[in-house]
């Protein structure tokens, strides 16, 4: 009879998460892990096959949590610009509340790990795209019924909202200041 797990793996993820955010893939060692889990070597390898698939846990479960619900609001009957204003808002909420200025774990990922992990970088092409197809039909939408009268198309305005997401991700984390990060959004929302 096999042994059951003897720990709780969302819990060991979600202690990892904040290990990878605050250090990166490379600035974590595996007992690093132990002490932050709570939970041995042998038990986490069993668990996750190697650190590799700890991390990829981690950023699935922090994809599911911010992506899902993202793509969920976005898809709402809201006017596009009050939606944008909201997660944009949102967003530098979060980022000047983090007073320990944690790293987005997509955006650590992306920079450290794609280039040399296919999983990974499979992992934030479909985060990417979830996003991206969210933000594009919301501004079709808009642009449809003249909400939003910006010229281009509603993809590349999606990407336009994508990269400040991103960027105000990377300012946040070096300058955690809410008026430079707002003064970012409302350019975003008056070229809408």
């Amino acid at each position: 009879m096999a042994r059951s797990r003897e720990f709780d793996t969302g819990k060991a993820v979600d202690a990892s998460i904040e290990l990878f955010r605050r250090r990166g893939f490379e600035g974590v060692s595996i007992q690093e892990i132990v002490a932050a889990t709570g939970v041995g070597r042998g038990s986490l390898y069993a668990a996750f096959g190697s650190k590799e698939g700890i991390y990829h846990a981690a950023l699935e479960k922090y994809r599911a949590a911010y992506a899902d619900p993202l793509t969920e609001l976005l898809a709402c009957d809201a006017p596009a610009r009050d939606l944008i204003r909201q997660v944009l808002t949102g967003l530098v909420d979060e980022i000047v509340g983090d007073r320990s200025q944690h790293a987005c774990l997509v955006v650590s990922a992306a920079v450290e790990m794609a280039g040399r992990d296919a999983e990974v970088a499979g992992r934030l092409r479909s985060t990417t795209r979830q996003l991206e197809d969210a933000f594009t039909a919301l501004l079709s939408r808009a642009q449809q019924e003249g909400e939003i009268t910006l010229a281009g198309t509603p993809r590349d305005l999606a990407r336009f909202i994508m990269m400040t997401i991103h960027g105000l991700r990377v300012l946040g984390a070096i300058s955690p200041d809410r008026r430079s990060l707002m003064s970012t959004v409302e350019v975003v929302l008056a070229a809408l």
